[in-house]
């Protein structure tokens, strides 16, 4: 974990603001007060009397000041800009996005002017529950948060020296907190499942048990509770690749209530005294079921690492599996530059007895990295670094990188949609496929679906020059490439039709709704308040900035404010990164030296790749000018 982060108290609120499930950490408030204690003298800084806060409020108290908060912000979230209604003091008046994940609530505001304010608390929905996790921070940072928030002039401008985005940058513990929250939220939820390891196996005996059970193609592993020998299944010898899996026998929380006892069990065990050590869920499970035995000791001379509470006995092997999502924006216009990121991770599966550390050279084509808690500091070389590591237990995410396409996007071209009548519309798509790439790169599958999901569609008429055409009741999918039958080389797709909407129909939404107000996810509101139906929604304010004289929609994505701005492409490509990372089978190095294969496999996926119709309205990034 981050080094230097403590949590001062997690508190879990339900859909109603009641505080379920509360914690809070005696050793760390210890420290707190502490730190406060030469600081507990009224100060001047500039016009602002300040006292630092050192106590922590009860359920019921925090639970009234985030109603408060959500009623003075205007929603769960937040406005995360500043609006009209914005009062100085809160989140908004920032004028700062970040205001939405991380926030600041006031305990009895009107009896005890500022020195009551609680910051930072890091805001994470999941489900039907709020998580709000409150890491141990300097006073001087949070003095800094309250002069900031009574500035006329503060918020996001480039070149501003003081913002909230320099504050959080000096602390780590901001970082530490989210991962606690996140590992939170999923046990909640039961979300526990560990990364996914795609990995080829070789040939054997068990392949025509596996032909005849199903199991070709492509699977992953998973760790089992306490592995002595992990089973692999056999499989199958064929052309393309072949894998095998490992079971899980990780507990799982499937339940959707609050589970108390595992939360206890997972925080006690996890963040002895509010530090947090080891997030893993299936780690702490696991030692809560199985305990040690005798065997289950490491040599005197090691010393053994929270992540890994068991040793691994058994035919010893290493697992590195590449994913990478690719995002995209695609304009085709000459005033807009397409968008293409790649955000990846490299997950490990390390089959190794004893406590051995692995290095291995890692090309430098990567723009941000984060890595494991059992990674070293990477030492930085001319055209690439070394990555050093002690694995833990089972699968887990090595580090998470973004990149830029080394290849060019895998799918370009444009889509045209013109509406010749209120309920009718021609459309073109124009595309390539994999151009500029080469074998191994193989596209196993490729979806551009049209969604229309404020009409319904009646009919529609086209044939495309490659690939299946289908309807639902609001879109439309073309399946360009289907399974079994991978794309390896470049090839040209084109399809142009018409569409048949029924009558349109227009919906009058109610002043306080906002025009993504059918989304029930973990930005909407359900409750609102009679007296403050004056209030703008955050996303009506930004809504109708972008939109102006356009109907509002009620999208099911988020992506446009029209009904049929844009088409998304879903695909699949394995064989090689697109970002040029890559890890060198032979180059990778473990000590004590041992013989152990390496394995490697790489695939790639779709995020949110969407094709901007080129005839209608479309958001984009206004370019820095430097």
């Amino acid at each position: 974990m981050t080094g230097g982060c403590s949590i001062r108290a997690i508190w879990i609120l339900n859909r109603l603001d009641a505080v379920v499930f509360s914690r809070r950490f005696p050793v760390v408030e210890k420290r707190w007060r502490g730190t406060c204690k030469s600081e507990n003298e009224t100060s001047t800084e500039g016009d602002l009397n300040y006292r630092v806060f050192t106590s922590l409020p009860s359920d019921s108290e925090l639970a009234a000041a985030f109603v408060d908060r959500k009623r003075r912000e205007g929603s769960l979230r937040g406005f995360g800009v500043r609006v009209s209604q914005s009062a100085e003091g809160s989140d908004s008046w920032l004028d700062d996005p970040i205001t939405r994940h991380i926030i600041g609530i006031y305990i009895n505001k009107e009896e005890d002017g500022d020195s009551n304010v609680l910051w930072p608390l890091i805001l994470h929905t999941k489900g039907h529950y709020v998580i709000l996790i409150f890491p141990l921070v300097e006073p001087r940072h949070l003095k800094a948060y309250v002069t900031l928030c009574s500035r006329s002039d503060c918020g996001n401008a480039v070149g501003v020296e003081d913002s909230i985005s320099s504050i959080l940058l000096d602390l780590p513990s901001i970082t530490g907190a989210f991962m606690v929250a996140h590992a939170i939220g999923d046990i909640i939820t039961g979300d526990v499942g560990e990364p996914e390891v795609v990995v080829s196996a070789s040939p054997s005996v068990g392949g025509l048990l596996d032909s005849l059970t199903g199991s070709i193609g492509i699977s992953s592993i998973s760790s089992r509770a306490k592995p002595v020998a992990a089973p692999v299944a056999s499989s199958t010898p064929s052309s393309g690749a072949v894998t095998g899996t490992v079971t899980s026998d990780a507990h799982k929380t499937g339940s959707r209530t609050l589970d108390k006892d595992s939360l206890r069990t997972f925080i006690s065990s996890s963040m002895p005294f509010g530090t947090p050590l080891d997030l893993s869920f299936p780690n702490i499970i696991s030692i809560k079921v199985n305990g040690f035995s005798q065997s289950d000791l490491p040599p005197a001379d090691l010393k053994q690492p929270a992540w890994k509470p068991y040793l691994y006995r058994g035919r010893q092997r290493m697992l590195f599996s590449v994913h990478e999502t690719v995002h995209a924006a695609m304009y085709d216009r000459d005033e807009i530059p397409d968008s293409i990121s790649i955000s990846g991770q490299i997950n490990c599966r390390a089959e190794l007895e004893g406590l051995p550390d692995v290095s291995f050279p890692l090309k430098d084509h990567i723009e941000v990295l984060s890595f494991h808690p059992c990674a070293q500091v990477p030492e930085k070389g001319i055209d690439k670094q070394a990555v050093m590591f002690s694995p833990p237990l089972g699968n887990f995410v090595l580090m998470r990188y973004e990149a830029v396409c080394d290849l060019g996007p895998p799918i370009k071209g444009f889509y045209q949609l013109s509406m010749v009548s209120e309920d009718k519309g021609d459309f073109l798509f124009k595309l390539r496929l994999m151009d500029g790439y080469k074998s191994p790169l193989t596209m196993e599958f490729c979806t551009v679906t049209m969604p229309f999901p404020t009409r319904r569609v009646v009919s529609f008429d086209g044939t495309p020059s490659v690939g299946i055409v289908s309807t639902t009741d609001h879109s439309v999918e073309w399946k360009i490439v289907m399974g079994g039958r991978g794309l390896t080389k470049s090839i040209e797709a084109t399809f142009s039709g018409k569409v048949q909407f029924a009558p349109w129909k227009p919906k009058k939404l109610p002043p306080s709704s906002s025009a993504f107000g059918s989304i029930a996810d973990e930005d909407s509101d359900i409750e609102t308040d009679g007296n403050n139906n004056s209030m703008v929604n955050i996303d009506e304010f930004l809504m109708e900035k972008m939109s102006k004289d356009l109907q509002p929609a009620d999208l099911e994505e988020p992506f446009c404010w029209h009904a049929y701005n844009y088409a998304k492409v879903s695909f699949k490509i394995v064989g090689a990164s697109l970002s040029g990372i890559s890890i060198d089978p032979k180059s990778v190095s473990i000590y004590p030296a041992v013989k152990a294969p390496v394995e490697l496999s790489t695939q790639v996926t779709s995020g949110d790749y969407i094709l901007w119709n080129t005839l209608g309205r479309c958001p984009s990034a206004a370019a820095t000018k430097v």
